[in-house]
């Protein structure tokens, strides 16, 4: 495989293990003290305003900062809520 496929790889199986993701906002804090970039669209589907830029330092609501990062680096050490589209990937056993 070349650079170019390989890639193209990354992107393809990037972009599938974004899609496991439900918009509940629950790795936002929706329920306990959620990030200011923390958003509900009329569907009731959360999702985040600065999604491409959220790895790094972020303030919840409040003002607290708090460092936002990736899911996998989260599944690392903990599992997200129950029914999360990333546990269930995890629980199935597949590699995430």
């Amino acid at each position: 495989m070349d650079d170019i496929e390989y890639s193209k790889k990354q992107e393809k199986d990037e972009a599938a293990f974004e899609a496991l993701c439900k918009r509940c906002g629950a790795c936002c804090g929706r329920d306990d003290e959620p990030c200011s970039n923390l958003a509900a669209d009329s569907g009731g589907n959360y999702y985040c305003k600065a999604y491409d830029a959220r790895i790094g330092p972020q303030t919840t609501i409040n003002g607290c900062v708090f460092t936002c990062v990736s899911i996998r680096e989260v599944l690392k050490y903990s599992l997200p809520c129950p029914g999360c589209g990333y546990a269930l990937e995890y629980d199935s056993g597949r590699c995430i």
